[in-house]
């Protein structure tokens, strides 16, 4: 009897939103209001143009945030589909650290924690750093379970994407402080059920049709 061929994994493109006017200096967090800046919507439209030559786009999902809705609103346009929310896809819980400005946190001592050691740190009043983690990888591998063998758009935010990345590299999520997610850079990684293999990372040009498997 001949073989059956193992299932296709599922590609994941991680696009964080766009620019906003706080980008870089305010922790805005879960604050409602924060829509993006004329910058991030050119960032937006470029990000849509990327995925435009993908086929196989099974969907396109989003975190229930404006910035992140309206930066996967051209990609969902572009590509025919409609967006859907997904709460997985949240920005990380600040707790009272949300809407502080950054160059204040950074002169606090459990500042070191959060870049040395965010598995230990739990933000006041708000999650974890692996709360964070499990919830976004969590929603991810759902996601995937949903789409097996296609490709998914994933629009999320800098930390949580940044989490994902980290666990589908299998490192310890102390040093997921090293990657960047630059505004509406794609990340891709392929989800299949031997593991999971990062095709790229913070890539803000280029095409994206051939990111498959060496």
């Amino acid at each position: 009897m001949a073989r059956s061929s193992a299932p296709k994994p599922t590609r994941v493109l991680f696009v964080r939103h766009g620019r906003t006017a706080t980008t870089g200096a305010v922790l805005p967090g879960r604050a409602p209001g924060l829509h993006l800046a004329d910058e991030g919507k050119v960032q937006a439209e470029a990000a849509a143009a990327r995925l435009v030559g993908l086929k196989r786009v099974s969907a396109v999902y989003a975190s229930p945030l404006e910035r992140t809705r309206e930066t996967a609103a051209p990609i969902g346009k572009a590509l025919g589909l409609k967006v859907k929310v997904d709460k997985g896809l949240l920005e990380a819980d600040f707790g009272e650290w949300t809407g502080a400005e950054l160059s204040k946190l950074r002169k606090l001592r459990e500042w070191k924690a959060v870049q040395g050691h965010p598995s230990g740190f739990r933000f006041p009043g708000g999650e974890s750093f692996s709360e964070m983690q499990a919830r976004i990888v969590g929603a991810t591998r759902r996601l995937c379970a949903q789409h097996p063998g296609g490709t998914i758009v994933l629009v999320s935010h800098a930390d949580p994407i940044k989490a994902a990345l980290n666990d589908a590299l299998g490192s310890h999520l102390d040093a997921f402080q090293r990657i960047v997610v630059s505004p509406c850079s794609i990340s891709a990684v392929a989800y299949g059920d031997t593991g999971t293999i990062v095709l790229a990372v913070n890539t803000t040009d280029g095409p994206l049709s051939k990111l498959v498997p060496s």
